[in-house]
Parts: structure tokens; sequence; C-alpha cells
């Protein structure tokens, strides 16, 4: 009798463990998601209930209030509640979590990752996913851009916006464009330079991440270490460049810079009083809620930050997050296997896309989306089109290392100082270098 109950007991508990194993269950793992972003904590709430429905996996996902997040992942690591999914936000998030951040490079995540070069790496392995990308670069209005090249007597011989490459190009096609602007109907090629206090991050962030960019990138710098808290601003005469055109190709005169805001130069763009304007795909918002607005969005298109950098014929937008999954190492194999299989889910599944693309509303950097999954803003599909063009490579956001708000605020004042004529640009290259070093030691 005691074999036989033995042997149905035995039985018994290998079904279950089947059944438990093909839909999810305790073999197959769990996971524990630190959440970054309070306001969509719901949605993760609904994204992790799908899941176990879909797959038998349990979610269990937690939100970190707002401007905790590190002290909180500190805080969990030290438990046995750890969490297996948490973020990091770049190569310094990178340097603080090395220990925990798992080998990412066999995940089928990584595997579609649009451009790989998005990626937190370290000698080629990477540790940190992008989930969610913005990005930034010159947006043109293409009706005026067209206007142009329908000319008979222009001085350049470009037949559109696909030859304009490299800055050369770019400064013959403003040059000539601002020489004509009466006959294309507009004040200047560039929307104002906005060097107002507090509406100058275009320039002192986004526009100067790409020397920092190139520097550290040509330069073979390790932007987990040290090494990145001191720049020679090697490429200072690339950065002069595009912003000596913005501010002579410009609906206003460089002097009157000091009083422009980010929504006068939206609205420009929007009125059609300029054909270019930087800015990031948030900007649609801007642009489309202009009282009065005239661009179509087929017209809004994108143009790469063009410097002079050599080879930039291969460069794309300035594409970045801050928020790169990692997986913890130190969790079980068969949660990071779960972790894994998760965050795939979520960005190749149906009901995983359908959430990326419409309620959290992300760009997200995969080749798993097909047009028709991606956002519909124009900015947003300007963004991933450039992502998937072949031979192109992104600019990574390195702002990211930037080593102080009052290094941006001073950068932003002598820029502004450059546009009165009231400082040399060799003193402005003096300061970043100086101030760059200074407020990397605090």
């Amino acid at each position: 009798m005691k074999r036989i109950v033995s042997s149905i007991l035995a039985g018994t508990v290998a079904a279950v463990s089947f059944l438990s194993c093909s839909k999810g269950g305790a073999g197959a793992g769990q996971v524990r998601y630190l959440n970054f972003k309070p306001e969509v904590a719901a949605v993760y709430q609904e994204l992790a209930a799908a899941y176990e429905a879909e797959t038998g996996v349990k979610v269990i996902v937690e939100t970190a209030a707002n401007n905790s997040y590190e002290s909180t992942l500190t805080s969990k690591m030290a438990t046995k509640q750890a969490p297996t999914l948490f973020q990091i936000n770049g190569p310094r998030g990178y340097a603080s979590w090395s220990s925990y951040c798992a080998d990412l490079s066999g995940t089928e995540l990584y595997k579609h990752l649009s451009d790989k070069s998005l990626a937190v790496t370290v000698n080629g392995v990477p540790y940190g996913i992008p989930y969610v990308v913005e990005g930034y670069g010159i947006i043109y209005n293409k009706a005026i851009t067209d206007r142009y090249f329908a000319l008979a007597n222009r001085d350049t011989s470009f037949k559109s916006m696909d030859d304009i490459k490299n800055f050369a190009a770019l400064k013959a096609l403003a040059d000539d464009m601002q020489a004509k602007k009466n006959v294309l109907g507009i004040k200047g090629v560039f929307a104002s330079t906005s060097l107002k206090a507090g509406e100058d991050w275009r320039w002192q962030t986004h526009l100067a991440n790409l020397p920092v960019y190139y520097e550290f990138k040509n330069n073979n710098v390790d932007l987990s270490s040290d090494a990145t808290k001191k720049i020679s601003f090697q490429y200072d005469k690339e950065f002069k460049n595009i912003f000596d055109l913005y501010l002579n190709d410009s609906v206003i005169e460089a002097k009157n810079t000091g009083i422009k805001t980010v929504d006068n130069s939206m609205a420009e763009f929007a009125l059609e009083e300029c054909a270019m304007v930087q800015n990031g795909n948030w900007a649609w918002g801007q642009i489309s809620g202009v009282s009065g607005n005239k661009v179509l969005p087929e017209n809004v298109k994108y143009l790469p930050i063009y410097t002079g950098v050599s080879g930039e014929e291969g460069q794309g937008l300035c594409i970045g997050t801050e928020n790169f999954y990692c997986i913890n190492k130190k969790a079980s194999a068969a949660d990071q296997k779960a972790t894994a299989d998760f965050i795939y889910w979520l960005y190749s599944s149906k009901t995983g896309k359908d959430y990326v693309t419409n309620k959290l509303g992300f760009i997200a950097p995969f080749d798993t989306f097909s047009e028709s999954e991606r956002p519909t803003d124009p900015l947003a599909v300007e963004i991933s089109s450039w992502m998937a063009k072949p031979g192109i490579t992104s600019v990574a956001w390195n702002f990211t290392l930037f080593p102080s708000q009052t290094f941006k605020d001073n950068f932003g004042a002598s820029l502004l100082r450059y546009a009165q004529g009231s400082k040399d640009w060799a003193s402005v290259k003096a300061d970043v270098v100086s101030d760059w070093e200074t407020e990397s030691k605090m």
C-alpha cells in the first residue's frame, strides 16, 4: 500500500511540476522590476498582470518615489527581494552598479536593438539596453526647402535634402537660402538662437553634446571612468562652425539672442518665418500647438547636426536616453532568464508592443516594431526612420556626463557674450575646459 501511495504521490508531483513549468510556475523563475517613473506605475501593473495571464510567470513591479530611485535601489539590493530588473541612467550609473549588471549580449532584446551603439557597453560588452529613446537634430520644413530647390537662379547644385550630408553642404545651402530669404518668403533660415538665461539648454547641453561625444569617442575614453572629468574641447572649432551658422543665417540679429526663448523659436518655425530649428522630437506638440501653425505634419523632417567633423556623412541624429534596462547578475539563473524573457516579450509580442507604443508612449529602439506599431507623430516617425538607416550611427547622449548645471549655465552665459561680441572664442574655449575640470571636482 505504501508503495502504491508513494507512486501516486510521485506521479501527482511530477504532473504538477510539468504543468507549472509549461505555463511559468516556480521552475521558470520570476521577475521583480524596480520602476523609475511613478507616472507610469499603473501601466506597469497592468502589464505585469497581462504577462502573468499569458505566460504564467509572476512579475512584481515596485516603483520608486520621485527623485529617490538611487536610494531605493540601494536599499532594495540589500534584501532578499532585490530587483531582477532595474535601470541605470548611462555610463555613470553603470560605474555605480557594475557589480550587479549582467552581460546582456546573449539576450534576444539586445539582438534586436536597432543601433547597438546606444547600449551601455564596456570593452564591447553590453550591460545596459536602452528601452526608450528620444532624439534631436535640425528640424526642417520640407515645403520651404522644396521651394528653394525649385528656384532657377540658386547658387547650389543640390536637388534635395538628401544631398546634405556634411557641414560644408549645410552651410552652402543655408547661406544661399538666407541670401534668397525674400524670394522664399521667410525671415531667415534658422529660428532664433535662444540665449536668455534658462532658455539656452539647446546650446549649452544639446549642441555641446556633439563635440564632447566626438572627443570621448575618437580618444577611446571609458565613459564609466574618471577620464571623463577633464576635456580639452578638442572639437571647439566644429561647435563654432554650426553655432555661427545658427547666428548668421537667422531670423534675428545675433545681438538680440539674449531676449529670445525656446517658445519664440518654435513659434517662428510654426509660422513659417524660418525653414529650420534645432530641437527634439518632443517639439511637435509645440509646433502643432502654436496658434496659426502653418507647418503640415508631412513636411516636418529631420537633418543631423553637422559640424564639420571628419566622416560625419555617416552621422545620424542625437539619439539617447537616461533609461537603460539592467538584469541583476546576482539573481538566480532562473530569475535572470525569466527577466530577459519578459523584456523581450514586452518589445516583441503584440500585447507588449501595444503597451509600449500606446500606453507608455515610448519610441522603442528595436527592429521588432513595424511602421504601424510605432508612434505616429512626425518627429517620432523621423527618429525611428533615422535609427533604421543603414550605415548611419546615432550620436549618443554624452551630455549625461556633463559635470554640473553650473557648468552648463556658465557655458550658456559665455555663448551669449560671444554672440553679442563681448567675448572672443578663445576665451569661450578656455572657460569651458576650466569649468569642466573645476565642476568635476565638486
